[in-house]
């Protein structure tokens, strides 16, 4: 399994503890993990997950693969800038968003538009005509966002 993780490239201390405790489950768990393989949540997800003995992916932005942070196994160079954000997210076949700004709501935007169920931890909800929309998956913990992510992707949990 392939779970993508995304986050903002400047984080709390907060969301990297968030980060790198959801890597590690992810790791623990033989899954492989994706992400834009920077700094701040890239960064902190990648280091758990390598702690964890796992693999980790980064989608990268520019033209260098000296770019990625120092916990990504497979660098990926796209040279398409931001653009490379679908790429990160339909990558996985989960999305677990902490924190983040708005190239972190886009990632939830372009995860939701291709029907890849996104987990939400500390991160953007989103609403329409007032009202609550449920298309993210809240999780409480990292370990609850790491469980929900795997069971939407076997089909066991919708919103």
């Amino acid at each position: 399994m392939i779970v993508s993780v995304i986050g903002g490239s400047r984080c709390s201390r907060r969301e990297a503890e968030l980060a790198e405790e959801v890597g590690a489950e992810l790791a623990r768990r033989g899954v492989t993990l994706v992400c834009g393989g920077l700094t701040g949540v890239m960064s902190a997800a990648c280091k758990g997950a390598h702690s964890a003995g796992g693999m980790t992916v980064g989608i990268l932005p520019g033209t260098r693969r000296e770019d990625a942070n120092p916990h990504v196994d497979i660098p990926i160079v796209t040279t398409i800038g931001e653009a490379r954000n679908v790429i990160v997210v339909c990558s996985g076949q989960a999305v677990i968003a902490i924190g983040g700004e708005y190239g972190t709501l886009s990632e939830v935007a372009y995860a939701l538009r291709n029907r890849i169920p996104v987990v939400g931890l500390n991160t953007w909800s989103l609403s329409r005509q007032g009202q609550m929309d449920g298309s993210v998956i809240v999780a409480e913990s990292p370990k609850d966002a790491v469980d929900k992510a795997l069971a939407a992707i076997e089909g066991g949990l919708t919103k």
